[in-house]
């Protein structure tokens, strides 16, 4: 069976969302939990994709960010807007396995309650 692949929304999902973008980033607050539950994923060999609604021009400031924040990470994807997203994804071959799932949280929330 091949790793699982987690997309991860940063503001709101990982760092607690501002509506202040000074403050977003000079005063970055990670969700509690977080750290533990991106080590665990890691350990289970799951590939991390950190996704944003951040501008392309603000990736130098987020991944400075992010780095201080101790967010390890294996793909950056920024600029994807804030709209709703729609995950699209075939199944494999004789099967009726989906291989895409969504969970939606409450904002600030965090993620370490979440079990994949």
């Amino acid at each position: 069976m091949r790793p699982k692949t987690i997309f991860l929304d940063i503001d709101g999902t990982i760092i607690l969302h501002s509506n202040n973008l000074s403050e977003q980033f000079d005063n970055a607050k990670i969700i509690e939990g977080t750290l533990e539950k991106i080590n665990e994923w890691d350990r289970k060999g799951y590939n991390i994709i950190l996704t944003t609604g951040r501008r392309e021009s603000m990736r130098l400031e987020t991944e400075k960010q992010l780095s201080k924040l101790g967010i390890f990470y294996d793909t950056l994807i920024m600029g994807i807007g804030g709209g709703i997203r729609v995950i699209i994804n075939d199944r494999k071959p004789n099967s009726l396995d989906d291989t895409c799932f969504a969970i939606n949280i409450d904002r600030n929330q965090g993620i370490k309650n979440i079990d994949i």
